[in-house]
Formats: C-alpha cells, structure tokens, sequence
C-alpha cells in the first residue's frame, strides 16, 4: 500500500475553495484549483515514495507492470494503469467536448504522429467517464430530443436560427442533431457576435418566466458571465441540462458530447487525457474533429448502483467497459476485507477517515484522512478496513464476457 501525493491541475475553470477544503489546507488556494488527479497518467502521474526514495505511480509500475497490476491485466492493457482517479471542482463551466473510442483514439494519434506529432491527441486510449456528484452538479450530458431542441431554439424568438430550426424540423433521426450543431459551430464569423448576444438576452428573459425549460436557459446567462460572445452558449441548448443531487453518478460513453457546468464531483475514466473541443473554452477548440468523434446516438444515463458484500454498506458502480469500475463504501467502524480484494486498486477518502492494514500485519497500517488516497497493487490482496466514513475505490472493471445484465441493469435513464 502506497499512500499518494495527487497532482492538482491549475486550470482557469477551478475552485479556490473546494480542493483545499477537501484536503484540509488553508482556503483560499493562491489560485485556481480544478483537478486532482490520483493515477498513472504521464501527464500528471501521482507521487509515491517506495524503499525511502521518491518515485511515481507511473514509474512504479513500469518498472513491475506484473506485481504492481497483476498479470492478467498487464497483459490485457499493455502494462499501463488502465483507469485514473481525479476530483473535479468546477467553478466555472466547463468545455463543451467530446471523447474518442478506442479505435477512433489509436487511428487518429497514429495519424498525429506522422504528422509530427501536434495535435489534439494527448494519447491513443479512450476516454469513457463516470462522474459521481460529491456536491449538487449541473451538467450538459447528451444530446436532448430532436423536437425538444427545435422548440428551445425555436422560443429564443431569433430569425438567425431559423436555418438551424429547420434543419431539426425536416431532418430525420439523430443525424439531425448533428447538422444543427455543425451549423451553429460553423457560422460565420460575422454573424457570431450578434447571434449570441440575442440569444443571451432572451436565455435571461426566458429564465425568468414559467418557461419549463427555465432553468437550461439560466445556464446559458451564467455561462455567458464567463465565456461571453462563445457560439457554445447556443449550442448548449441542444444538449440535456440536469443537475446532479449528490450521490448520484453519469456514465460519459466514448462519442457522448458533455459539459460540465458547476460543481464538485469525483471522475473515474480510461487512463487517458484526449479531449476534442467545441466551445465555452479558451482552450484550443477543434469543431471539424469533434463532429467527426460526436455520436448523436449516445446516451448519458445514470448509474444504478447494487449492493455488493463488503464492510458496511457497498456499492458497485459498474459500467460497460473493461477499464474501469467504482466502488463506495460506508464505513461505519467495523472492520472488514476491503473490496474489491484484488486487482490495482486506488482508495479515496472523501469523508470521514479509513485505516488499511495487511491482515498478516507484516507491514504498517495505512491511515487515510479526508482527500487522502492510496494506491493498493495486485499483490496486496489480504487487505483489512476500518473507520467511519466514506471510501471510494477504483479498480479495473469487469471483463466484456462478464458484464451482459449485470450492466444493462446499472443504468436508469436520464430523463
């Protein structure tokens, strides 16, 4: 058992507040903090400190891909890490994005490379997400209804997305959708100032009346505060606006097109850092790639979890890939086998406080606090836990021939 150093991502989008809160350091931070990322990513891989000497996750397990993942998955995911562990804390909304597949990731940074190398390709893995709400958290997930779509554009009032309206109107299916985005992320550079600047006017005049979509267009007001004169603003209407009560958790499918708007939530993904781009960002946008990734077809749904053995109370979140599932347990001061009991597993503490302990008491019991984590190898599989509070553990999900009902069954729907 390791205990781990995350790396805290600084991005514009993030909290003063919420990371140190949850750590218990000083608030405010000296900046914005947004991401604090627990894995084996190269672009932000863990501390750790083994036999005395400073080292991380990543190195670790390159250097023992075997013992550190166990054989099997060493095998499966080419020695790498398969998943990666991060808290979100969005202060301000997020971009409006997308994720690749993992044929869509391995072609198109194959391509990158030859082509030098640049591009917005981080790596060639996938990127499907489960997104557990720690706080109330307002998302964009998914594509709405083509109808529904056509009538909040259409209640806007504006002549300018009448070209827009009849693409939703007189398409067919969910390619539809697709067409409207393209045409709202194309527009012509002249047009795109006025167009969102009326949209904006009527999202706030709408959000004050009874409008049953009032509160997807006051998130289009608040939105504005931060990312003014952004086409995203008008784009976000074609996608489903919820909030997230706390507890609740969304599986991001590869294709899914998603934003998160505020909020603090806890991200389990495949170990990957592609992001394609479209709006509500001032990082580099990338609209012909991401309508190529974007699957109008893809769902958001929510992730019923089932009980499952274990010291408390156990849930398993499971989701339809192979890289990753989440555990949470509410510990409520008896003792217990941790679960899952094998496999790379990485523990988080979001409340309370936990103790791991090797049940041949060989080594050092592990104490975590709240915001603390640990990172446990396949070869830690007599691992003991006890404490009150809540513990999060991320491990590799269930192999393909594995999932059938069981994953079917963990979603419920988003509407």
């Amino acid at each position: 058992m390791d205990l781990l150093q995350p790396i805290i991502k600084p991005y514009a989008w993030g909290s003063r507040d919420a990371l140190a809160r949850l750590q218990g350091r000083d608030t405010p931070s000296a900046g914005p903090e947004a991401e604090l990322w627990m894995g084996a990513h190269p672009s932000g891989p863990a501390g750790l400190t083994r036999d005395g000497r400073a080292t991380t996750l990543l190195d670790a397990v390159a250097g023992d891909p075997d013992g550190q993942l166990g054989s099997s998955c060493a095998r499966r995911f080419g020695g790498r890490l398969p998943f990666l562990l991060k808290v979100l804390a969005a202060e301000q909304p997020l971009s409006i994005q997308v994720h690749p597949d993992r044929d869509q990731a391995r072609s198109a940074f194959a391509a990158q490379q030859a082509r030098g190398g640049h591009g917005p390709y981080a790596d060639d893995w996938p990127k499907p997400e489960l997104l557990y709400a720690l706080s109330r958290f307002e998302v964009l997930a998914g594509f709405r209804d083509r109808d529904e779509a056509a009538h909040l554009l259409e209640d806007l009032g504006m002549d300018g997305l009448r070209p827009v309206i009849r693409l939703l109107r007189a398409g067919t299916g969910e390619q539809a959708l697709s067409e409207a985005l393209r045409a709202l992320l194309e527009r012509a550079p002249d047009d795109r100032a006025p167009l969102v600047s009326a949209a904006v006017a009527s999202s706030r005049r709408l959000a004050r009346s009874a409008h049953p979509h009032a509160a997807a267009y006051a998130a289009v007001e608040r939105m504005s505060e931060h990312h003014p004169g952004d086409l995203g603003l008008v784009a976000s209407l074609l996608l489903e606006y919820r909030v997230l009560e706390p507890g609740t958790a969304l599986f991001m499918p590869a294709g899914g097109l998603h934003a998160h708007v505020h909020g603090v939530g806890l991200e389990l993904l495949a170990n990957s850092d592609n992001v394609l781009r479209a709006g509500l960002t001032t990082k580099e946008v990338n609209v012909p790639e991401l309508l190529r990734i974007t699957d109008p077809t893809v769902r958001v749904p929510v992730v019923a979890p089932r009980s499952v053995p274990g010291p408390g109370s156990t849930w398993l979140y499971d989701c339809p890939v192979a890289e990753f599932a989440l555990y949470r347990t509410e510990l409520d001061g008896s003792s217990g086998p941790l679960v899952p009991a094998s496999g790379p597993r990485i523990a988080f503490c979001a409340g309370g406080s936990a103790r791991l302990s090797a049940r041949t008491g060989d080594t050092e019991p592990l104490h975590l606090g709240p915001g603390a984590s640990c990172f446990l190898p396949a070869s830690d599989q007599e691992v003991l836990v006890e404490g009150e509070g809540t513990l999060f553990v991320a491990t590799v999900g269930l192999l393909p021939d594995e999932h059938g009902a069981i994953a079917q069954n963990s979603f419920t729907s988003l509407q």
